[in-house]
């Protein structure tokens, strides 16, 4: 179960309207009014039959629409024409037959994964990036992912890992694996051989040979915890997700008490956009707020302990009222 997937309302605001018609806009040099391949656009890749393209009207509303040959992709502006398209360069402009000027790019990773079909709440841009960084995923690795989700964060760790790399993904729901397969085959255009989806609980998964990053995006990431000792290489990285602080507090203490691993650290990201336009430089007054925790923490070397803690817990932190996990040593308050 992924954590909080926050309303459209809570997407950064689309850019204001744009005075003129950006197709009356003066094109970049070397580009030919029709769009086609010059010489200083030889280089691009062109768009090609059955890739996904993004089109983009002057007030900022997007589309994800796959390249058909013979095909009408229709909007509430008029058509557009997907044969003008293929064929072309990235950064061309077609009109609908209402006259209205898209603009056509690739899509990045961050735009499929707001448009991809959902079963469970994809995680975020915001938080798949830091999920990267904070793990340390890089070219190379073996990292378990359980909690497969839509499979947006499964796009995200295959690009990361490189094709030397492997991705292991475990999703307990049958329906839900099959929407994260559909989506990252989509995106990649076909099969990973570095990826593998596996339908059940990850606490099942073999810990020979051993892995070197584990990322949780699950209900109760706490109960995989003595797995992740075993599964996890000595250095390596076990990231969890979580929605709530009471899933947070739990994922923490567990790891906290178990000792073979480092201090828990927690964190969660926010994103807040800015308008820029001349001398009016300020926040946008909508940004993406909450959704949701991560905890990371690594894994220290068989047989050694977590060195104690050098802060004393807030007065009242494990008093009688507290039920969960407590570090070793630490006595009701």
């Amino acid at each position: 179960m992924s954590p909080t997937d926050p309303s459209a309302e809570h997407l950064p605001a689309s850019p204001p309207d744009l005075t003129g018609d950006p197709a009356d806009l003066p094109g970049e040099p070397g580009a030919s009014e029709s769009g086609e391949l010059t010489e200083d656009t030889a280089g691009a890749r062109p768009l090609l039959a059955g890739e996904q393209v993004r089109l983009e009207d002057h007030k900022g509303r997007k589309h994800l629409v796959t390249l058909e040959p013979g095909k009408t992709f229709h909007t509430h502006r008029g058509g557009i024409v997907l044969d003008d398209l293929i064929g072309q360069p990235e950064g061309v402009v077609v009109k609908s037959t209402g006259g209205v000027p898209y603009l056509a790019l690739r899509p990045l990773l961050s735009d499929y994964v707001l448009a991809m079909p959902r079963g469970a709440a994809v995680v975020y841009p915001k938080d798949t990036a830091q999920i990267l960084v904070a793990a340390d995923v890089f070219p190379g690795a073996h990292v378990v992912e359980a909690g497969a989700g839509s499979g947006s964060l499964t796009c995200a760790l295959l690009r990361a890992v490189g094709p030397e790399g492997r991705v292991s993904s475990y999703e307990r729901r049958d329906d839900f694996a099959a929407i994260a397969r559909r989506n990252v085959e989509r995106f990649f255009g076909g099969p990973q051989p570095t990826w593998d989806l596996t339908v059940g609980d990850v606490v099942s998964a073999p810990t020979r040979p051993r892995v070197d990053r584990i990322v949780l995006d699950m209900l109760a990431p706490w109960e995989c915890v003595d797995w992740a000792a075993q599964a996890l290489v000595p250095g390596g990285v076990l990231c969890c997700y979580v929605a709530t602080t009471t899933q947070l507090a739990r994922t923490v203490e567990t790891a906290r008490a178990h000792g073979g691993f480092t201090e828990p650290q927690a964190s969660e990201t926010m994103v807040r956009t800015w308008h820029v336009e001349g001398l009016a430089v300020r926040p946008d007054h909508r940004m993406i707020g909450h959704t949701g925790f991560l905890v990371t923490t690594r894994r220290l070397a068989p047989g050694v302990s977590a060195p104690g803690r050098r802060r004393r817990p807030a007065p009242g932190a494990y008093g009688e009222n507290y039920d969960g996990p407590r570090p070793a040593g630490q006595q009701v308050d």
